[in-house]
């Protein structure tokens, strides 16, 4: 049952990224634009350079905030994240390791005393 809700979740994440994917692409291009007018305001000296590169910034963040769908999409992403790793989560019982510290201690005493 847990394998079927695995799978599940992860074809619901799936389409909803595929659906979300061109905001997403949207959204990334608007942080580049925001990052780079936000950079380029920081290193300008000029007064008029920094109006444009701020006007750049704040184009980038108006562009952002109609993107509002990617966020959705981002979700569904960490929930693709969230079903791979848990499907292949391998939690091996390997011998001899346990949390017990006294069984730690045993193994290393013997590692000591060979």
């Amino acid at each position: 049952m847990k394998k079927f809700l695995l799978i599940t979740i992860g074809i619901i994440a799936g389409i909803t990224v595929l659906a979300n994917l061109g905001a997403i692409i949207g959204l990334a291009i608007s942080a580049a634009v925001m990052y780079a007018g936000w950079h380029f305001y920081r290193k300008s000296e000029s007064g008029f350079g920094r109006f444009c590169w701020a006007a750049l910034g704040v184009i980038g963040a108006l562009s952002a905030i109609g993107n509002i769908p990617a966020f959705i999409g981002l979700i569904a992403i960490a929930g693709l994240w969230y079903v791979y790793h848990k499907w292949n989560d391998r939690n091996p019982d390997i011998l001899g390791a346990s949390d017990d510290p006294f069984d730690n201690f045993e193994r290393e005493w013997n590692k000591l005393t060979k």
